[in-house]
């Protein structure tokens, strides 16, 4: 496990080749899981080569753990051989679901925050972990709308999940930022009510900004720098809960030139300085 903070960057097929030949200063990777399953793809070969620098982080985006249907035991299969054989530090998926009935749409949905809902995230939870024989870690989803069964604050039914299975928690600081604005809730206070001692990686992310008929919405994309508020509400979380938690830069598509990228992780080390020297002055 990693010991001090340390800065990591999303593992992608359009610039592996340029990682392993240049090896910048990057302390660790985060790869999707999904895009792995194949252990003799070309990806896969390029994963192994990283994987003698770097640490690892694999995270998921398809086990539907929010899904009325049972947990896709090949799925898991196929999961649990990619972190045997890669041995990540951090294994991690997300609160959200993405199929029904054995159909998967290609997003992850939030779902209703209720009592019953709680119940069977739990239960699937606790089977992920068992099967894999590791710690998962839940990352908080990116929300649209609001469903009106909803009863339980998403901070709380995060906490209520980390005490019934020992998981542990991946911050999405963009996330909190593209919810909280478009429902209307306040970012810094669900800092205040998530356990943070539960959070063991926080992700930054770049967003897209649309208008729905006079409605501004935030849409987490993945294809943009992180955006300056984005910024600050990281760097008030670091000035709130000064903590060493694993950080990265997530950047899925339309890449810039892999500098841009780095210059990206670069500036989560000098906003977490800028913290330090505020603390020491």
């Amino acid at each position: 496990m990693i010991s001090s903070k340390q800065y990591g960057l999303g593992l992608r097929s359009a610039f592996a080749e340029q990682l392993i030949k240049e090896q910048p200063a990057i302390d660790w990777m985060e790869i999707h899981a999904e895009n792995y399953f194949n252990p003799h793809s070309y990806d896969y070969h390029l994963l192994r080569q990283v994987a003698e620098h770097h640490p690892i982080s694999v995270h998921g985006v398809g086990l539907s753990l929010g899904s009325s249907d049972p947990l896709n035991l090949q799925h898991l299969e196929k999961l649990k051989a990619l972190i045997d054989d890669v041995n990540p530090f951090i294994v991690s998926e997300h609160l959200s679901w993405s199929s029904v009935n054995g159909r998967y749409y290609n997003d992850l949905l939030p779902l209703p925050y209720t009592q019953e809902c709680l119940a069977l995230f739990i239960q699937k939870v606790d089977q992920t972990q068992q099967y894999l024989g590791r710690q998962l870690l839940i990352e908080n989803p990116s929300a649209y709308l609001a469903y009106p069964q909803s009863h339980i604050a998403e901070p709380e039914f995060l906490n209520q999940v980390v005490q019934a299975t020992g998981c542990g928690l991946l911050l999405d600081i963009n996330n909190v930022y593209v919810s909280a604005t478009n429902l209307a809730w306040d970012a810094e206070h669900y800092f205040e009510q998530l356990n943070i001692d539960a959070v063991k990686e926080i992700h930054l992310a770049g967003f897209t900004e649309k208008t729905i008929g006079q409605q501004r919405v935030l849409i987490d994309s993945h294809n943009q720098p992180v955006a300056e508020p984005v910024w600050q509400l990281y760097k008030h979380f670091q000035q709130r809960f000064s903590n060493n938690i694993p950080t990265m830069i997530e950047w899925d598509s339309d890449f810039p030139p892999l500098q841009r990228l780095l210059d990206e992780v670069a500036k989560i080390k000098v906003l977490d300085q800028q913290v330090k020297e505020r603390r020491c002055a």
